[in-house]
């Protein structure tokens, strides 16, 4: 039977499967992984915004002390959130508690911006057009991470793949 060229022909066909099905996952890993880094650009740019209230003209930071204080708490822990998940961005640990710091600094922001914070006249209404650009751009490159998450779990979770993603460790990548 090991004499037999049909063994052999089967053989190479699986290795040859297995190589082609196990550098799939590896490029979707690393697509993932490459769009984190996208993201992680305007996630940045998020935490260091909080700063510039506060040292902004006019003492905004003054005006609003117990939000003020609130937003640069968020952004401490956000920090300190984006700074472990930037290791292992598909890590579902990693990526739920820097989903949930997110939220927490999108909570703050949201209560220090107030109703009327974004009016021409406001002193921090330059800041609310800021931290609402960023917003925009973040949203996008976060739908643009979690795309491409999803097309990586969806490969581990293909019949085929799923043999190979156990034997080699892959893990399937959480969404924020």
């Amino acid at each position: 039977m090991i004499s037999s060229p049909f063994f052999w022909i089967a053989l190479a066909v699986l290795l040859f499967w297995a190589v082609g099905a196990y550098n799939r996952l590896v490029r979707l890993r690393s697509a993932a992984i490459q769009a984190f880094g996208g993201l992680d650009v305007h996630l940045v740019r998020m935490m260091a915004l909080p700063g510039a209230w506060g040292a902004g003209p006019g003492s905004q930071a003054a005006e609003a002390a117990p939000a003020w204080q609130l937003l640069q708490g968020a952004a401490t822990q956000f920090g300190a959130s984006l700074a472990v998940a930037r290791a292992q961005p598909l890590q579902s640990d990693a990526a739920a508690a820097l989903s949930t710091a997110l939220a927490v600094l999108c909570a703050a922001a949201q209560d220090l911006l107030g109703p009327d914070i974004g009016a021409a006249a406001s002193p921090g209404a330059a800041w609310a057009q800021q931290w609402e650009s960023v917003q925009a751009q973040r949203m996008l490159a976060q739908a643009q991470f979690n795309r491409a998450v999803v097309q990586y779990n969806d490969a581990l979770a293909q019949f085929p793949a799923r043999l190979l993603a156990g034997l080699f460790g892959f893990k399937p990548g959480r969404t924020l």
